[in-house]
């Protein structure tokens, strides 16, 4: 047996055994000593611990010393009433502290059991119950908060582990501090019957059995009464005061004293106010001058020492802060903060800033958060953080868009005007600045409020800058929202699509495709403006055919095939005959001949001369369309389609190559052309 649990099984073994047992005084004496010294141990030690956990064990502390100040009680009355010598310590309580008189000792003993009952014990009492309560109503909350930071990263298991203990002990400890109090309040009510009983039974005892005269009898029990009951109610009244001490405390980041102090003595024109106040006190009422004048000139001094004080920190504060700034720019490591490059950024000259400042009515930033919103329902990808700053460098009206940090595009609009377009079909012109639309390069002019009504009833395109600026945006985005599809992206897109797919993604990541290779199907199609938010038919194609092809082009043909209702749907509109051009056979052959198949994807060989041939009919095919005001799309076979769309790609931006295999039964076609040489 451990020599602690030993020590604490005879603390309660002595309490049990003196309720039987005739007590000596001179023990009795020793034990009311040794229950004032646990009595203060309990109550400094609720003022400085740091939080009501560390004294975690305080219920069954106070259980246990309420019970053995009993025992003393008991004891204390039985020598009371059978031999009237208690013991030392009750007869100097009784004299001492009650100042050997009566009527002094018998106030100051009521007066400590008001306090303890009345203010003390209701107070804890009330605080516990309150305090339980809302630790136990808060519980739900913690443990969200707990799981939130764990799913996202923040904490590890084991400090969520430990979080969730300590939620629990909070909620156990309250719970038991509040039954608790209730002792202490039963402590105080048994201590004022027990000191009754005392002063009746003694006066009895006095006058019936030992002979004494009344007076006597009067003057020797009730000072003893009221020595046992000082020396057991200051010991009840620091463990109360030790309760409430331990449910009120709140702050877990200082001591007791450290923060008192600071709260009570760190504003200078508080202590000038107090200070001035007992001043005046002094001197205009009868009160002692002396007293208050001196108090009045410390608080005075307190506050301008603290304002000096003050002074002096605010100062270091500052130099430390730029000491700190000195030292985190000499700092090798504060250069990889510049190696960040934002996915998207938005640059604009100062002109351009009310546009975006909502305090001056812009709404650029929610256009901004529209645009995220747009092309996640069109393309079914999330756009990163589309990051806004001004650049003084830039002319006032300019601004310029960004795609990991190397300028893309940029355009320039006047502010307080309107761009107005013709969509073909107007006649009649009106007056403005001749400038080209930034997004698809169209001729425009910029006029002010006043025509703007005018150009849009004569049928003008009418727009103002911020939707220029969105439109602008939004087209960039589109065009390199493959380039901004990350690993990372992917791998959400994987994890979203896996919450209610669980087998289809086991089978497809990463036992048949890695995460990059998903990556380069789906950067294919976002390329070529295909949706990929069926993600769930993206995935089953390439579960089907993954296990027979690895290249990623060849696997995006096929999951353009299981894409083809929505491809038709974007391409060509319903009720209605789409124009077309088809290619050569001959052309498709020779495609075909010249691809070469390597380890690292196929490639075509064609000879320069046939490859400008075929881009010189196909040019021919395209302004063909344009003059009709159609869009340009060419119809291919499906195995000939990547290699055809791979050659034209960087010489018509805007063209759209579909094979058969994607065009929805559906739909109406009309060839107007052949691509041939």
């Amino acid at each position: 047996m451990k020599k602690a649990d030993l020590g604490l099984g005879l603390y309660i073994l002595v309490a049990i055994v003196f309720f039987i047992v005739p007590m000596p005084s001179t023990l009795l004496d020793v034990l009311l000593a040794f229950n004032i010294s646990i009595a203060m141990i309990i109550l400094f030690n609720a003022m400085f611990s740091k939080e009501a956990l560390d004294m975690s064990f305080f219920p069954t502390i106070l259980l246990f010393t309420t019970i053995f100040r009993i025992s003393l009680n008991v004891s204390s009355t039985k020598l009371i009433l059978v031999s009237g010598n208690p013991g030392n310590v009750v007869r100097t309580f009784g004299g001492f502290v009650g100042g050997g008189n009566l009527v002094t000792g018998t106030i100051v003993f009521i007066i400590l059991v008001l306090i303890q009952f009345m203010v003390i014990n209701k107070g804890s009492e009330r605080v516990s119950e309150v305090t339980a309560r809302f630790t136990l109503d808060a519980m739900p909350g913690k443990q969200m908060a707990i799981d939130a930071d764990l799913n996202t990263g923040a904490i590890t298991d084991v400090e969520a582990q430990q979080r969730r203990q300590k939620i629990q002990d909070e909620a156990g400890f309250f719970g038991a501090m509040d039954g608790a109090t209730k002792y202490v309040k039963g402590d105080a009510i048994a201590g004022l019957i027990i000191t009754i009983i005392n002063f009746a039974g003694g006066m009895a005892m006095g006058v019936v059995y030992q002979g004494m005269q009344l007076q006597e009898a009067l003057d020797k029990y009730t000072i003893l009464t009221i020595g046992d009951g000082l020396v057991s109610q200051i010991p009840s009244l620091m463990i109360s005061l030790s309760t409430g001490i331990l449910v009120t405390k709140a702050s877990k980041e200082a001591d007791m004293s450290d923060a008192l102090l600071k709260q009570l003595f760190s504003i200078p024109k508080v202590l000038y106010m107090v200070g001035g106040s007992m001043a005046f006190l002094g001197i205009v009422t009868p009160l002692n001058p002396f007293i208050f004048i001196a108090y009045g000139a410390c608080f005075a001094a307190a506050g301008y020492i603290i304002s000096q004080k003050l002074g002096i920190e605010e100062i270091e504060n500052e130099v430390n802060e730029e000491e700190a700034d000195a030292e985190e720019i000499r700092r090798p490591e504060n250069v990889t903060s510049l190696l960040q490059v934002d996915p998207i950024e938005l640059e604009f000259g100062y002109g351009i800033i009310p546009l975006a400042d909502v305090n001056q009515g812009g709404d650029l930033l929610d256009r901004v958060v529209m645009i995220r919103r747009q092309i996640a329902l069109e393309l079914g990808c999330v756009v990163p953080i589309i990051r806004l700053r001004d650049n003084i460098q830039l002319n006032p009206n300019q601004y310029l868009i960004k795609i990991k940090g190397v300028p893309v595009s940029e355009g320039e609009i006047l502010f307080d005007h309107y761009m107005a377009m013709n969509p073909g079909y107007v006649e009649e012109e009106i007056t403005g600045i001749p400038t080209f639309e930034p997004s698809f390069h169209l001729p425009a002019i910029w006029i002010n409020e006043n025509q703007r009504e005018r150009a849009e009833t004569l049928g003008y395109t009418v727009v103002d800058p911020p939707s220029i600026i969105a439109t602008h945006l939004t087209e960039v985005i589109r065009t390199h929202l493959d380039e901004l599809l990350t690993r990372q992206d992917v791998q959400n897109l994987i994890n979203n699509v896996k919450d209610a797919n669980t087998t289809l993604v086991d089978e497809l990541v990463p036992k048949l495709l890695s995460v990059g290779e998903i990556q380069k199907v789906l950067q294919n199609l976002l390329n070529e403006g295909i949706s990929i938010r069926d993600l769930i038919t993206i995935f089953e194609t390439l579960a089907d055919y993954a296990p027979t092809t690895r290249d990623t082009d060849v696997l995006t043909e096929y999951a353009r095939q299981s894409l083809k209702r929505a491809i038709s749907n974007k391409f060509f509109p319903q009720n209605e005959t789409t124009s077309v051009v088809t290619l050569d056979p001959k052309i498709e052959q020779d495609i075909m001949d010249s691809v070469k198949q390597t380890e690292q994807g196929a490639y075509l060989t064609l000879d320069p001369e046939t490859s400008q041939n075929i881009i010189n009919a196909v040019n021919e095919e395209i302004v063909k369309l344009q003059n009709l005001g159609k869009n340009p799309i060419i119809i291919t076979s499906p195995i000939v389609r990547m290699y055809f769309k791979k050659l034209t790609e960087d010489y018509f931006k805007d063209l759209v190559v579909i094979s058969y295999n994607e065009i929805d039964s559906n739909v109406e076609l009309q060839s107007v052309g052949m691509v041939t040489i």
